[in-house]
């Protein structure tokens, strides 16, 4: 698989909880250059790196992060919020104790209500997989699917695990045709990016395949 066909899939991703402006506009330096499908960054610099980049680069963020356990109408203000600063992709944190206590119409509706929030932006929902049973993670396949979103995301980057080869395939087996998958945590070299890719996953949480690129591409940018 060429790098840039993986590069289109990654979402280059930065959220530190130190991340300065000078980083922030680094990464979105980089993800113009290399052609990224967005760049994943706190809701503090939405509205700034909208302006930066204007269209030539999508720019996501993410609430509810990375915990979940934020109200409903706090995960909606957040939404509506970096929508108004500009987000073109929002990621959201399920409530993993709603999901342990089998509170599944909460889950369902929680994710309805920020979707609103998102209008026709990309809403991805993050269910942090590391923490889930098998059979919890079908579950959310069947809800994330039912709930208007976009994508169903296996994890934070910031929990006990990232992604893996058995949750993304699990995914593809068990969420609606329309769902699409984004892999994230852990994603360290082109063999892990072509693998998740060929598993299904149609999107890529990652800050080191554009470190990839850049050492392996020329002054003038081409590889």
């Amino acid at each position: 698989m060429k790098l840039e066909n993986i590069l289109s899939k990654v979402d280059h991703t930065l959220l530190s909880p130190a991340a300065t402006w000078e980083e922030i506009k680094m990464i979105c330096d980089d993800g113009m250059k290399f052609n990224t499908a967005s760049v994943c960054i706190p809701a503090s610099y939405v509205k700034q790196a909208k302006e930066y980049v204007g269209d030539r680069l999508a720019v996501c963020t993410v609430i509810g992060f990375p915990c979940g356990y934020s109200t409903t109408a706090v995960k909606c203000f957040e939404a509506a919020d970096a929508v108004k600063n500009g987000a073109d992709e929002i990621d959201m944190v399920i409530n993993i104790g709603h999901l342990k206590d089998k509170k599944h119409e909460l889950i369902l509706n929680e994710i309805k209500a920020v979707k609103k929030e998102c209008g026709d932006r990309i809403l991805k929902v993050i269910i942090e997989t590391c923490l889930l049973t098998d059979e919890e993670k079908i579950t959310m396949c069947k809800i994330v699917s039912e709930s208007g979103a976009d994508y169903i995301k296996t994890s934070t980057g910031f929990s006990t695990g990232g992604a893996t080869a058995h949750d993304v395939a699990l995914f593809a087996q068990n969420v609606a045709p329309t769902l699409k998958i984004k892999a994230a945590g852990g994603i360290s070299s082109l063999d892990d990016a072509e693998k998740f890719i060929e598993l299904g996953a149609d999107r890529l949480g990652t800050s080191r395949i554009v470190k990839i690129a850049k050492s392996e591409s020329t002054p003038d940018g081409t590889y």
